[in-house]
């Protein structure tokens, strides 16, 4: 029915689902440390997108030696001289890796764009240089997903509300954040530009609709892992080595040591 508010996804049903796709992803983990593969996901997407909830589900269980997130902070005076993708080039992976971006080069087609940060001319070499940049991984091995979180701008506007009511979330809102509220149009325009321009066939942008931040989460982590040509790892065969007996060890005195207080007991 038109105008109709679409139905929550069942937390029971989302918790099922997401532990069976993250158990996937151990196995594609496997197989990426196995064949040596290089993959890199983009994240991206409005301020209060999901795409940290999204990142934080997708790298849970996964080994930090192999799965790692970059997420960079705003660039330093000596990396503002340097070709503006070098210092994504850093965190790149190497064979048997995965690197999820938390936003990523694509902040000068974004925020940068937006609010003034970059010149019209160093905007106008991204969207030339871009394209050249992402064939170049592709064609060097380098398996690349991108994923542009949608949102309206209602649910934003809800997100933001509940952050700045919540101290255990309120780190997330920055005063960008809140002053992209008055730019959604502008935002909207860079964000259709940018698709124009870097939507291509050697790596196309996957748009995931996040305003229920479950499904979006179940749909991107499936989509991921049906894109990908993975199979299950046979793991190495262990056993746990018999314990060998007593040598004559006896623990120092418990008062020889600092112990953490009992905070646990006073509940």
């Amino acid at each position: 029915m038109a105008g109709k508010k679409a139905a929550k996804l069942p937390r029971g049903t989302y918790e099922t689902e997401l532990l069976r796709l993250q158990t996937e992803l151990v196995k594609l983990q496997e197989w990426v440390r196995a064949e040596g593969t290089r993959l890199v996901i983009v994240f991206e997407g409005r301020d209060a997108a999901g795409k940290g909830g999204t990142i934080k589900r997708v790298s849970e269980h996964l080994n930090p030696r192999v799965a790692r997130i970059a997420a960079l902070p705003k660039p330093t005076d000596r990396q503002r001289t340097q070709w503006y993708f070098q210092r994504y080039v850093e965190h790149l992976p190497a064979a048997g890796e995965i690197v999820l971006f938390d936003r990523s080069w694509y902040n000068r087609a974004g925020v940068e764009r937006v609010m003034g940060f970059c010149s019209k001319e160093e905007y106008q070499l991204f969207l030339r240089q871009c394209p050249i940049f992402e064939r170049m991984l592709v064609e060097d091995g380098i398996v690349l997903r991108k994923y542009w979180f949608s949102v309206s701008d209602a649910v934003q506007q809800d997100r933001f509300r509940r952050r700045l009511e919540d101290p255990l979330r309120r780190w997330k809102l920055s005063p960008m954040d809140l002053e992209s509220i008055t730019h959604w149009e502008d935002y909207s325009r860079a964000k259709d530009e940018m698709l124009v321009h870097t939507d291509i066939s050697e790596a196309p942008w996957y748009v995931v609709e996040s305003d229920d931040k479950r499904k979006a989460r179940l749909n991107m982590i499936a989509h991921l892992l049906g894109s990908l040509p993975y199979h299950e790892v046979s793991p190495p065969v262990l056993e746990l080595p018999p314990r060998p007996p007593s040598t004559g060890y006896e623990r120092p005195p418990r008062d020889l040591q600092t112990y953490v207080p009992d905070h646990a007991a006073s509940l």
